[in-house]
């Protein structure tokens, strides 16, 4: 199951408020502004400024905070 459309389109960064774009096959939620990406864990994006991971950590496979 792929996430709602719908929502993608309202979803917006909590820290800087721009737009999201999907990571990867719905692994992410990827702000280019802030240059973080929000997981989404079963279907569910994590919206927590403090869950969310650096694209350049992302990109070299963390997913998760320590």
């Amino acid at each position: 199951m792929s996430l709602n459309k719908e929502l993608l389109q309202i979803l917006a960064c909590p820290k800087c408020r721009s737009d999201l774009s999907l990571v990867g096959e719905e692994e992410g939620l990827q702000c280019v502004q802030c240059a973080l990406v929000y997981p989404i864990r079963e279907e569910i994006p994590v919206m927590l400024i403090h869950e969310a991971i650096p694209s350049g950590e992302w990109e070299k496979g963390i997913r998760t905070k320590d």
